[in-house]
């Protein structure tokens, strides 16, 4: 049985032109398009309910964080796919905290959008590249994955603020050290903890509860 898919983006010509794409794949189907957040959560109330939502980040009246936060609460079986310009570390991180179990560029290859929805059915999450699969199995694992790893409480406060918009140097600020005492946090937990980049730290730190 096909999986039924929404699109949720403002740009209609874009959302419409990616319909028109996934018509093709074999084994899904577009249910309807909608402009916002908003408009789904109208649409939702009458509407057949999706398996996917491929989502914009970048949209007016409720975007893509509020819709995904939404979506986790009241639709938590539905998968959700981020698809956006937006490249940066910021939206990934937010995105996968409020939900969403994939994150696609919309520069990609309507070849590569196929294979992205069926690993994301086949594996429940799907992230490209410099989402680091390190990253990916921290943030869904069970239970918390300090077991047998010394983190300093230093360390953990580092970590914490990995997860803010604040740079390497604000950080420093932050906690009155040098940033060169801030780099040595960092590639102490890279080597720890078998990551390789701030985005796979914050995740880390979000499953394991390195909240502010």
């Amino acid at each position: 049985m096909k999986k039924k898919i929404v699109i949720v983006d403002d740009h209609i010509l874009i959302a419409n032109a990616l319909a028109s794409i996934i018509s093709n794949f074999e084994n899904y189907d577009v249910l309807y398009v909608c402009e916002n957040g908003a408009e789904l959560q109208k649409k939702m109330h009458s509407a057949p309910l999706p398996d996917i939502i491929l989502l914009d980040i970048s949209m007016p009246i409720m975007d893509g964080f509020e819709t995904a936060n939404w979506l986790k609460t009241k639709h938590s079986s539905i998968l959700i796919m981020a698809l956006s310009m937006q490249d940066d570390e910021y939206s990934l991180i937010k995105m996968i905290k409020n939900g969403a179990k994939g994150y696609l560029l919309k520069n990609a290859h309507p070849k590569e959008l196929e294979e992205a929805l069926d690993k994301m059915v086949k594996n429940g999450q799907y992230f490209q590249e410099w989402a680091t699969s390190k990253v990916l199995s921290t943030l869904h694992a069970n239970g918390k994955l300090t077991n047998g790893i010394s983190i300093s409480d230093r360390e953990k406060e580092f970590l914490k603020y990995t997860i803010t918009e604040m740079t390497y140097k604000e950080i420093a600020e932050k906690m009155f050290c040098s940033p060169r005492t801030i780099e040595n946090y960092r590639d102490s937990l890279f080597e720890k903890l078998e990551l390789k980049t701030r985005v796979g730290l914050a995740v880390y730190a979000l499953k394991n509860g390195y909240e502010e």
